[in-house]
């Protein structure tokens, strides 16, 4: 496994368990899964690169849109719980209340 590789998936894996175990906050939670999609970007983007394959070229910027519309989404969740619960916790988020 190249240097590479590693930091993409170390990247990754750290991300992923800050969403596992810091889920006190919204915004923590939707950085870590900027952080995530910006990791797989970069690993999606250079994979062609290094197998020379350019079929695979359209696939990043598909993901990449995708990951702006799942930006947009979390921040307008994020700016509706804050004017209807006051704060971003998540623990004061509750579907059953609803």
């Amino acid at each position: 496994m190249s240097p590479l590789h590693f930091s993409f998936y170390t990247a990754f894996t750290l991300s992923s368990l800050g969403l596992a175990f810091h889920r006190t906050h919204l915004i923590s939670a939707l950085l870590c899964l900027e952080s995530m999609m910006l990791s797989m970007f970069i690993s999606l983007s250079i994979w062609p690169i290094e197998n020379l394959t350019p079929s695979f070229m359209l696939v990043p910027i598909l993901m990449l849109a995708f990951s702006a519309c799942e930006a947009g989404t979390g921040l307008a969740m994020l700016v509706a719980s804050s004017r209807t619960h006051g704060s971003d916790h998540l623990h004061n988020l509750n579907l059953l209340q609803c």
